[in-house]
């Protein structure tokens, strides 16, 4: 990993080097929780297993918007 500048909110924007890897860029300490993608795996896995939306956001602290908008994102054909 290295340095790849900063955002508008003054966080640090890093680079990865391998090219394996999906994203190119990532950040390394999120506001937003519901961004981290530990927090991503774990909505997948609360869905599938019939976890309700307010539920889920209750308990990872997102909000159901947030919560929705990833879900979007899993679903959706790539």
């Amino acid at each position: 990993m290295v340095r790849n500048g900063k955002t508008g909110q003054a966080k640090q924007l890093y680079l990865r080097q391998n090219q394996e890897c999906l994203r190119g860029t990532f950040i390394a300490d999120y506001t937003n929780h519901g961004y981290k993608p530990e927090v991503k795996q774990k909505i997948i896995e609360m869905a599938v297993n019939g976890s309700e939306i307010r539920n889920t956001a209750r308990v990872l602290s997102i909000s159901t918007h947030t919560l929705m908008k990833e879900l979007k994102k899993a679903v959706r054909p790539r």
